[in-house]
């Protein structure tokens, strides 16, 4: 499909769509509702967009003044070609932070973040821990198996050499194209949710998102493992603020052998629920009840 002949991206959320500057670059965050200021961090896959948080969004709107952010190279977000990094996803959280402040005051934020974003978050609770109140990891990254991740503060996992061989001439674009094929978009995220019952509305989204020049960049980066953080590890262990962690059983994301780091330390609380990893489409309402009854704690 040509670039004149893309379909527009709707909004994937509703409320207000506002439009940030600074270090991450041009930035959109959509902002609903009244109430304690909570903050909703979308995953990092090919197809992401704050249309991940949707459940979540529309419903804590109820309670709170939400804010949904499309990280760099996503979603209404600059999707230029730049490196997409650990760095520049942390910017992105810090700058919705302080349009957070400007919006309800500097008292301190509640965060949730989805898969490879709960290393962005976990790393800007512990860069600026007076701005977080609490945080909610949601089939986090960071846990498979017993390997130790602690490596230079910064550092990566990325491999340079895949990165460029992604990108070499038409080759990352086509590629890319190729991972988002309708047909492709459903078998990942049927391997998301470990079946056959995923979000349509979701699936439709992805679709078009995929379309927008651009769209191919941060992606790419993901694949060279660029955006995975090779200190999580001490990141974790950093966190001073109460967490709450929960994955699904079912799918590609179910090896949290690694949360036996954390896992006796009073201020996190761990639930495993019988879903995928986005347990928020699957049983909304319990995913509610427990999210609030963290935050209340």
């Amino acid at each position: 499909m040509s670039a004149m002949n893309q379909p527009p991206l709707p909004p994937a959320v509703s409320g207000e769509l506002v439009h940030l500057g600074g270090p991450a670059g041009p930035l959109a965050v959509y902002v609903a509702g009244q109430g304690p200021p909570l903050l909703l961090v979308h995953s990092v896959n090919a197809a992401a967009s704050a249309a991940e948080v949707k459940p979540l969004h529309e419903h804590f709107a109820a309670t709170h003044t939400v804010f949904s952010l499309d990280l760099p190279g996503y979603g209404f977000s600059d999707r230029s070609q730049r490196a997409y990094t650990p760095r520049l996803m942390t910017d992105a959280l810090h700058a919705t932070v302080a349009l957070m402040h400007e919006r309800c005051g500097h008292a301190p934020v509640d965060a949730l973040a989805l898969s490879l974003s709960c290393e962005f978050l976990a790393r800007a609770a512990v860069e600026q821990p007076g701005h977080f109140r609490s945080l909610a990891f949601v089939s986090p990254t960071g846990f498979i198996g017993h390997t130790p991740r602690r490596g230079p503060p910064g550092s990566t996992r990325g491999l340079p050499w895949l990165h460029r061989a992604l990108t070499g001439p038409g080759w990352g674009g086509a590629l890319f194209r190729g991972l988002t094929r309708p047909g492709v978009i459903r078998y990942f995220l049927e391997r998301t949710w470990g079946g056959k019952g995923i979000d349509e509305a979701l699936w439709r989204y992805d679709l078009v998102t995929t379309r927008q020049p651009g769209a191919e960049h941060a992606p790419l980066h993901f694949l060279s493992a660029g955006l995975f953080s090779a200190d999580i590890h001490t990141l974790y262990e950093q966190l001073a603020q109460p967490v709450w962690a929960t994955h699904g059983v079912r799918g590609d994301f179910t090896d949290y052998r690694g949360l036996s780091l954390v896992r006796d330390r009073p201020h996190w609380q761990i639930d495993v629920l019988p879903t995928g990893a986005l347990p928020h489409f699957e049983v909304p309402q319990d995913f509610f009840r427990r999210c609030e009854a963290f935050l209340r704690r």
